[in-house]
């Protein structure tokens, strides 16, 4: 499998089944750019539905090339290509397979033959599981519906009757009972510029947590780790960002290590909880406390008055942020600017333009 850089889908080699290893996996751009510009972020590397980068590996021979994946994200991402089904050895064309059974225990079986694929598939997923996790993915887009992708709401036959939409495909499940903090997302869904935005945030945040993990952590770059996210957390969820400041605010037991893995679960249950717009309200005006001594009558206004815009959904997100951008970088206000709030992930992905 081929993961190219640029415009267009991605050419698989039909009939073949390939494992993709570390060294197998070309870079989707030579050179990652960070969320923020003065932060150096290591490589993202993020597991995906083979189909969705444009590979013809469906049962038909198609794919279902998804262009914000490749020609958007992909500028910022090493793509991890998985397709279960080709890589088990069922080939392309191949017959196509639905789950059956309950939803709790479901069978892959063909939809026209009966041929169960269940073990193998099981087995397939196992092994895959194990070669993923030494290459430290940050996220996977599964493909939405599919019986061995899906995330969630798969349909699930019986018998007799309407099928369930209870089902998770049989390679999502594994995944996902592996890597239970790695943020995952359907294609259908990152449509929605709600989910799309807050599943990007998820993976920014998760690589920041592993890089922390793998520098060696330390009691004072945990409480660096957690300031520098108070203002994330705050938009998701109250709760967790007093939870978490209580953790790494308490007495110093056991190893910094221990703690930071404590830590990063909480972090991304967190990030797990939708921002809302009331919440993102109340960070807004939160940060525009910190501006006020330096704004005269009209700017303190015309904050107010954009924020309040915001508010109503007269305007997307990305006008007040731009604003308090501005007012932080001008007059230098030092706690503000070491937030990831201002900047999770890059401008040019547009998240908070429609949000």
């Amino acid at each position: 499998m081929i993961v190219r850089r640029g415009r267009g889908p991605v050419r698989g080699e039909v009939g073949q089944a390939p494992a993709p290893s570390v060294s197998s996996v070309p870079r989707a751009v030579p050179e990652l750019r960070p969320a923020r510009a003065h932060e150096a972020e290591p490589t993202l590397r993020v597991g995906v539905s083979s189909c969705l980068l444009g590979a013809q590996v469906r049962f038909d021979g198609g794919h279902k090339h998804d262009r914000f994946l490749t020609e958007l994200l992909g500028r910022y991402v090493e793509w991890v290509p998985v397709c279960p089904e080709l890589e088990v050895g069922m080939g392309v064309p191949r017959e196509a397979v639905r789950l059956v059974g309950t939803p709790e225990a479901p069978r892959m079986v063909g939809a026209r033959t009966g041929s169960d694929h269940t073990d193998a598939m099981r087995r397939f997923a196992a092994a895959r599981v194990r070669t993923l996790a030494a290459l430290d993915l940050s996220g996977f887009v599964f493909k939405k519906d599919s019986p061995s992708c899906g995330m969630e709401r798969v349909r699930v036959y019986k018998a007799r009757g309407m099928p369930s939409r209870r089902g998770r495909g049989l390679f999502a499940a594994a995944f996902m009972e592996a890597f239970p903090l790695i943020p995952v997302e359907e294609e259908g869904r990152l449509n929605d510029p709600v989910l799309r935005e807050n599943f990007i945030e998820r993976v920014f945040c998760y690589r920041r947590w592993r890089s922390l993990l793998a520098a060696g952590p330390t009691r004072g770059s945990l409480v660096a780790f957690h300031t520098a996210h108070k203002l994330v957390l705050l938009a998701h969820s109250p709760r967790h960002y007093t939870s978490l400041g209580r953790l790494v605010g308490g007495r110093a037991d056991g190893r910094a290590a221990a703690l930071a893995c404590r830590y990063g679960r909480l972090f991304m249950d967190a990030l797990a909880v939708p921002a809302t717009v009331k919440k993102h309200v109340n960070v807004l005006q939160h940060v525009a406390g910190f501006c006020r001594e330096h704004l005269g009558a009209g700017e303190r206004g015309e904050l107010a008055g954009v924020i309040e815009d915001y508010r109503q959904g007269l305007v997307p997100l990305i006008v007040p942020i731009t604003l308090l951008r501005h007012h932080v970088t001008r007059h230098a206000i030092a706690y503000v600017q070491g937030q990831i709030y201002l900047s999770p992930h890059p401008k040019e992905l547009m998240l908070r333009n429609h949000v």
